[in-house]
């Protein structure tokens, strides 16, 4: 079943564009016009059995064994731009999207939270110094910038509708990129991005 809906239901923009070099160098000046949103999510999955295993996978900040996923969407939340799924979930959202990057166009511009703070190419939210306030002006635009990237949380909240990627992960690890992935493309067609 997954593999038939995961052929049904693609991703248009980086990841099936980089099987022709020249349909995926195109993709990436059309992305460059836009300034996309990342965000990162985290999921509970099964304790591994190994101690180094358990060690990789443990969340200090879940307080427990997770995965993490990172999305890349579009300004408006319209389409899915590319998904990175089954990290561990200890790795750092700035770490993450610097493994990423490499397949954008170097000119391109992001938006992210504060997890992302200190990537020249993502505008992030201004952060409040040791004893100190944020100023009214600063404060606005921070504003401004969660009212910009909230089409991510949609998104985020469209794929943790489905239970195999809200709950604790019971399935075999190896699977989790496959069956992320089939749901991001699932979310793109409910959202309309994706036309049949």
């Amino acid at each position: 079943m997954v593999p038939t809906v995961k052929r049904i239901v693609t991703f248009k923009y980086v990841r099936t564009s980089k099987k022709n070099s020249s349909d995926y160098e195109i993709v990436k000046e059309i992305l460059t016009e836009y300034e996309l949103i990342v965000d990162s999510c985290e999921q509970p999955r099964e304790r591994p059995g190994e101690y180094q295993e358990q060690k990789k996978y443990y969340s200090g900040k879940k307080k427990n064994h997770t995965l993490k996923n990172q999305l890349i969407v579009l300004p408006d939340g319209t389409d899915i731009v590319d998904v990175v799924a089954g990290k561990p979930g200890p790795k750092s959202d700035i770490n993450l999207f610097r493994e990423q990057q490499k397949g954008f166009d170097p000119k391109q511009r992001f938006n992210g939270d504060k997890g992302y703070v200190g990537e020249p190419s993502i505008k992030t939210p201004q952060k409040k110094q040791k004893n100190q306030e944020l100023t009214p002006e600063q404060k606005q635009l921070n504003k401004e910038l969660s009212s910009e990237r909230i089409f991510v949380e949609h998104i985020i909240r469209f794929v943790k509708i489905f239970r195999v990627a809200q709950e604790r992960f019971r399935l075999k690890p190896h699977k989790y990129e496959e069956i992320i992935l089939t749901i991001c493309g699932l979310v793109r067609l409910r959202i309309g991005a994706l036309v049949l």
